[in-house]
């Protein structure tokens, strides 16, 4: 009697342990919508202000930036003589709309358009883009990003 007493109480306690799993809070996709909102308004902000490192700031450390017509851009320090050119270069304005935006709690990724503007207020691109996004340290930051222009290549020079 005593043996089937305590056969049934050890697996009473297996049974007990086992029906205790932990359960994960499930990954919340408009708070991530509402994350990447508040960072593409800080990027448009940073593009108006010419300010390339806070747009590097804004990307993972090792992230990696994949623009069209040239090879990636790898890091923080690569990224912000980079986009520092680009700014030089006559971008003075962008506006980025997010389109579609999946994923889990460690990566999500962002399609969209975006509009980039001279100095003038013209309009001197438009295009889509795909950012992968990367949560590191409860927030998420720019991981991938590549992106490319809807209007035609330039015509080759003669």
């Amino acid at each position: 009697m005593k043996k089937l007493l305590f056969t049934s109480l050890i697996v009473s306690g297996l049974v007990a342990c086992q029906s205790k799993t932990e359960t994960k809070p499930a990954f919340d996709l408009a708070a991530a919508k509402t994350e990447i909102a508040a960072a593409n308004l800080a990027f448009e902000t940073a593009v108006g202000k010419m300010d390339s490192v806070g747009i590097a700031n804004l990307y993972a450390t090792d992230a990696k930036w994949m623009n069209p017509n040239a090879p990636s851009v790898e890091g923080r320090t690569a990224l912000v003589s980079s986009v520092g050119e680009v700014l030089r270069a006559g971008v003075a304005s962008a506006k980025l709309n997010t389109t579609d935006v999946w994923g889990d709690e460690n990566f999500v990724t962002e399609e969209g358009a975006y509009l980039l503007y001279a100095k003038d207020g013209s309009q001197i691109d438009k295009g889509k883009y795909l950012i992968l996004w990367k949560r590191i340290d409860g927030k998420l930051m720019f991981y991938r990003d590549m992106f490319n222009s809807d209007l035609p290549a330039a015509a080759p020079a003669k």
